[in-house]
């Protein structure tokens, strides 16, 4: 949303950025969501200085980008955002130079995702009341997320012509506008096919939509929805804070604890940099050193 309190010296700049990026980039909506409501935030602490883009110095920018109480990770997200604000600047010759080359990113600790048993997702996976249309649908879209990683706007966004249930593959577009093919598993191919022969119709009711998973209101599934789906069944499981994206943590961290290879996992979860994917061998580790913990004599 258009942040309308912000004077025009310092509003501009952002959604002219934002336009390029959408036009140059072709960057994802939320991506591009995500830019403003730093740059705005950013912007709001520059105005409080009675400041702007034009005129703020390294300093400056390093005290309105670089607040104690907030996460590295959040500083680090603002810090990107003006990189790119400012090199756009500095390339239409809005600015002569560029205040964040002399900015460094913070240092993040090691984050590693809480760990889901397969215990646990096993009840989580039996949840549902597979005797309802909604139940099935919900079954469904839960088997397809834990057998194949996918992102929660992935999954939503998936239509029936990128699912081959004869083959057992879907093929989806994540970030970066990447294509990659997924395998589904024979578990999760079933729970489709009966949701495609019993549940889809129903909730559809003759109407015409491409959306694998739709809602009562006849169109695809909202990210919202995918959320409370998730989290629903997860409470009933009695896992505490599971979200979509401890989800593909899942996936990823049990295949990493049977043997996957790591390479193999990174094309599965369609990360760009293996050094992403890496984190998967920490919470393996992890889970390791929990086992033995509680099970070894000398733990």
């Amino acid at each position: 949303m258009v942040n309308d309190t912000l004077p025009a010296e310092l509003l501009e700049p952002i959604e002219s950025l934002l336009e390029h990026l959408w036009l140059s980039e072709q960057l994802a909506f939320n991506t591009l969501e995500s830019y403003r409501r730093d740059l705005n935030k950013i912007a709001r602490r520059l105005q409080a200085e009675h400041l702007n883009w034009l005129n703020v110095d390294p300093l400056s920018l390093a005290s309105a980008v670089f607040i104690p109480s907030e996460k590295p990770s959040s500083q680090a997200r603002a810090l990107s955002a003006c990189k790119r604000l400012f090199s756009w600047m500095h390339e239409y010759n809005r600015r002569q130079d560029i205040p964040t080359e002399q900015l460094q990113m913070p240092k993040k600790g090691q984050y590693l995702p809480d760990i889901i048993s397969e215990t646990q997702i096993d009840a989580l996976l039996a949840a549902p009341d597979t005797k309802t249309f909604l139940g099935l649908r919900d079954k469904a879209l839960l088997e397809l997320m834990y057998a194949t990683g996918l992102r929660v706007s992935e999954a939503v966004n998936l239509r029936i012509n990128e699912i081959d249930l004869q083959n057992g593959l879907l093929s989806t577009i994540g970030k970066g506008n990447k294509q990659r093919m997924v395998p589904l598993g024979e578990e999760a191919t079933d729970w489709l096919e009966n949701y495609f022969t019993d549940a889809r119709p129903a909730l559809l009711k003759g109407h015409a939509c491409d959306a694998v998973f739709v809602s009562q209101k006849k169109t695809a599934i909202t990210r919202q929805l995918a959320w409370m789906i998730v989290t629903k069944y997860a409470t009933v499981a009695g896992i505490h804070h599971l979200s979509p994206h401890g989800l593909r943590h899942a996936f990823a961290t049990h295949l990493v604890n049977h043997g996957a290879d790591l390479r193999v996992v990174q094309l599965l979860l369609g990360h760009a940099d293996i050094g992403t994917t890496q984190i998967y061998t920490h919470v393996a580790n992890e889970r390791l050193k929990q086992i033995v913990h509680q099970h070894h004599p000398r733990g």
